[in-house]
């Protein structure tokens, strides 16, 4: 039986949001041989985005045009692309074979900008609303509804951050949660209990997102009571926690307790060669522009890697020549 070798690579890219986007771009552009390597949609979470407002030189774009703009730019310039679900990477004799569900590719150097997928209610409305109304990240999507009233859903650390976030632009937020304490940090604590802006609905869940073409409310049920109500609210902001698309790396990288690959100012992970960047990483900003400096700064370092690492052989010398006086 006989098996096809990997298909070789200077440099493969896990995942197309910004991040990968802007490490294709950039690794393109430095004339290295690039594979963008894609389970799902081109653009990751900002597909789902219908307005992106706060990229630097951009008024308004929607996140998937967005996103179809930076691969197609990517692509000007040589970068591959590639549909399949990255299962394993494993290290071979200096380099990295890329396992995936439609083929092994052997890289000098890889990208894991996989990202990470927002925890979900799973109720009805949810998905069909998203970037109509459901959202999960204020920062993006606050300024939209400004002298509205809200929800925001969760009670941690993101929820009361992003809730005081959501408090500058909204005249009301219900801050919806589950129990009857909250799980913030105290001083966060502190800070939402003094804003006058915020309601806390304790011991309540959310039953289903209500709306058309836009979210005009939620359904929510006392978990005590039993009682189910109607909040009118314009939009709902779901802050209860993040998964990072990095199972298959377990073991192999360093990570946070959260599941994020760690690394260094240059996006750099403890094994030489493999690099991570955007929401993938610890402590990410979480944000397009910062995933998207993320990626570039990866591809710039992953460069330097290739050709300190496998440096480009050098063309033989013919005789020296006669010198005559």
């Amino acid at each position: 039986m006989t098996t096809t070798a990997p298909q070789e690579y200077d440099i493969v890219i896990a995942g197309a949001g910004p991040a990968g986007l802007s490490a294709g771009l950039y690794a393109a552009r430095a004339r290295r041989k690039t594979l963008l390597v894609e389970r799902k949609v081109t653009g990751g979470q900002i597909s789902l985005t219908a307005a992106v407002e706060n990229y630097p030189g951009i008024d308004s774009i929607n996140g998937f045009e967005l996103a179809q703009a930076m691969h197609r730019q990517a692509e000007k310039y040589g970068m591959e692309t590639a549909y399949a679900d990255v299962s394993a990477i494993d290290q071979v004799d200096g380099k990295h074979l890329v396992v995936t569900s439609e083929g092994s590719y052997l890289a000098n150097a890889v990208i894991l900008a996989g990202g990470a997928d927002y925890n979900r209610l799973g109720v009805p409305g949810e998905e069909r609303l998203t970037g109509f109304g459901v959202s999960y990240c204020a920062t993006c999507d606050a300024a939209f509804f400004k002298d509205q009233t809200v929800a925001v859903v969760g009670g941690g650390d993101a929820a009361m951050d992003e809730g005081l976030f959501v408090t500058r632009y909204a005249k009301k937020a219900y801050m919806v949660h589950r129990r009857d304490t909250l799980r913030a940090s105290a001083i966060l604590q502190e800070r939402a209990f003094a804003d006058p802006k915020m309601e806390f609905v304790w011991n309540t869940v959310v039953e289903e997102i209500l709306g058309e073409d836009a979210v005009s409310g939620v359904r929510v049920r006392d978990v005590v009571t039993g009682e189910t109500r109607t909040l009118d609210v314009a939009a709902v902001f779901i802050f209860i926690g993040l998964t990072p698309n990095t199972d298959y790396l377990r073991g192999k990288l360093r990570m946070d307790g959260g599941g994020h690959v760690v690394v260094d100012e240059w996006m750099q992970t403890e094994v030489p060669g493999i690099f991570a960047a955007g929401d993938i990483r610890a402590d990410s900003a979480r944000q397009v522009v910062t995933a998207a400096g993320d990626g570039a700064t990866a591809a710039i370092r992953a460069d330097h890697y290739i050709s300190d690492a496998f440096p480009a052989p050098q063309p033989a010398r013919g005789p020296a020549a006669a010198t005559t006086r």
